[in-house]
């Protein structure tokens, strides 16, 4: 391991040496070896940085800091150090077809003809964007601009190539979560369950890594607490009575069409995070008011606000209408009334309860909530539970959720215990990660996209989607995304990642033409999922799964 100058400190470049390395390694267990003998060596104080770097992450996912420096900026600044105009430089990009290597190419250019005035430290990198993210005011953007600046002034090509990649987190050398807990555990020689257990409580695998060198009774003690929000537990499509025969009797509880939420209590101070764990308390001051007012316990809820009109729900677009507000919020809280429903529990007066089965979380939850509590039934008669699903949808909801009543709450997993129940289940969570321009009227706006799912902690190519939008979706979008734009080569636009949507879809195909190896069958744009991050999109083991489960295996053979 290189060491800087200014003592035991990893340089940047041998980070950058390490990511080329697994870049270039696709064996998931080769990948886990690389990681784990780098990380004994580090000191305390970087560890973390390491950790959270390798996984193209700079802050935790609890952390309300946020870099804020989209593509444009970067290309700025790369010009800059590069004594090139910007157009340069996203002719480089459109070229090479990846920020990272086209800023590599560019600094391989320069250095030709240049000194680096210093060596930068991984501590180096990691302190330039704190304070990038710290950076606010109406002279941010050039503050903003002056530390991209000194960072790529700094950098080696190679250095170049994966500092540009944790700017817009996307490193794209697929270590996922699951990597870096296996590391974690041979690295420190634990039980990877405790990595994963204190990893639920902690949300953060930097700080999990400390814990995990000074012990296994550490990861053991981990505990949730108050204003640190852990990951939501996600639900499997299903059925009724798939559910009912794998599980007996199940809870069914309504499936809401609202957005999640957390709601953080500490005596008179309370907090309410998205399902981004996103801090929305300053959006939803009717919804925190009515839950201070509902408990008079220190508490985490987990739970689903709708917005209501006349008693009834009004469309998931409505809801995301309050939690995107800023400003006006007095105003449209009387336009768009909000109604939570509590379903879950995982802290109550210093005791972590995620580890409790459902049922014991739910009957503390009844004792300590005096309003607001989701309405739940317990049974094993699909009859009974097909009742209470068209009662749901005569209400305006979406459906049911079926919760295996002896299950943990497992934080960020989707596993079989949480079960959802729609009437149309044929559908995906994707990310949008390219697009092509519209013609005639729609011209100046992107008119068909390209969407990925998840392997390994990469993005792979899917499908496209060119169907169900309005005119007005479709300028929303493009406002979201125009400042995302990472390449262009024609008619076709590349994007940093980071916005979801929901897609439908009649059919999942075999298909060379994708990278991921298949393709969605007349796809249809459903709806925008802001209230969903890039890691809660659909894996290609899932696709896999419902493409045999559809009887497409079978109908391939025949």
């Amino acid at each position: 391991m290189l060491f800087s100058k200014r003592g035991l400190c990893m340089d940047f470049i041998e980070f950058a040496r390490i990511c080329e390395q697994l870049e270039g390694t696709s064996g998931r267990l080769e990948m886990i070896d690389i990681i784990s003998r780098v990380l004994p060596g580090l000191p305390d104080d970087e560890l973390p940085i390491f950790i959270r770097f390798v996984m193209g992450r700079i802050f935790p996912d609890w952390s309300p800091a946020k870099l804020g420096i989209g593509p444009n900026l970067l290309y700025e600044g790369i010009a800059y150090v590069a004594g090139i105009q910007r157009d340069d430089v996203v002719r480089v990009i459109n070229r090479t077809g990846d920020v990272g290597r086209a800023v590599e190419e560019l600094l391989a250019q320069k250095e030709q003809t240049s000194f680096f005035p210093e060596d930068l430290t991984i501590t180096d990198v990691y302190r330039d964007l704190t304070s990038i993210a710290a950076s606010e005011g109406k002279k941010s953007q050039r503050e903003k601009l002056l530390l991209v600046r000194r960072l790529f002034t700094n950098s080696r090509p190679l250095e170049g190539r994966y500092l540009s990649r944790i700017m817009l987190e996307d490193l794209r050398i697929g270590v996922g979560e699951g990597n870096v807990r296996e590391a974690i555990a041979r690295a420190f020689s634990v039980d990877p369950a405790l990595v994963e257990h204190a990893f639920q409580a902690e949300n953060d695998l930097g700080k999990v890594a400390l814990l995990a060198r000074q012990g296994s009774d550490r990861l053991r003690d981990v505990r949730i607490e108050p204003f640190r929000p852990v990951r939501m537990m996600l639900a499997q499509q299903g059925t009724v009575t798939g559910a009912v025969a794998d599980n007996g009797a199940m809870a069914a509880e309504y499936k809401y069409d609202g957005s999640r939420f957390q709601f953080h209590k500490a005596g008179n101070r309370c907090r309410m995070y998205s399902r981004k764990l996103e801090d929305v308390t300053a959006a939803l001051p009717d919804v925190t008011e009515v839950l201070m007012a509902a408990t008079t316990h220190d508490v985490i809820l987990d739970g689903e606000v709708i917005a209501t009109s006349d008693g009834k729900p009004m469309p998931f677009q409505t809801v995301l209408r309050r939690f995107r507000r800023k400003y006006g919020i007095d105003s449209i809280r009387e336009e768009i009334q909000m109604v939570p429903y509590v379903f879950d529990i995982l802290f109550l007066d210093g005791e972590t309860l995620i580890d409790l089965p459902l049922f014991e979380r739910r009957r503390k939850l009844v004792g300590v909530l005096n309003a607001h509590l989701a309405p739940q039934i317990v049974s094993d008669d699909t009859e009974e539970i097909d009742r209470m699903y068209r009662d749901a949808l005569a209400a305006g909801h979406e459906g049911l959720m079926l919760k295996v009543p002896g299950s943990p709450y497992t934080p960020g997993v989707r596993g079989k215990n949480w079960i959802k129940i729609k009437p149309d289940v044929d559908t995906l969570d994707l990310a949008v990660i390219g697009a092509d321009w519209g013609e005639g009227k729609r011209a100046h706006v992107f008119g068909s996209f390209l969407l990925a799912c998840q392997d390994q902690g990469e993005l792979v190519p899917l499908s496209r989607v060119a169907t169900g939008f309005s005119d007005e979706q479709l300028q929303e979008i493009y406002v979201l995304l125009k400042d995302r734009v990472i390449s262009q080569q024609g008619k076709e636009v590349r994007f940093e990642p980071g916005m979801v949507v929901e897609v439908g879809y009649s059919e999942i195909q075999k298909s060379p033409n994708y990278e991921s190896g298949f393709a969605l069958r007349f796809p249809r744009f459903i709806r925008l999922r802001d209230d969903k991050s890039i890691d809660e999109i659909e894996t290609v083991d899932g696709i896999r799964e419902r493409y045999t489960h559809q009887g497409g295996v079978r109908s391939q053979e025949a």
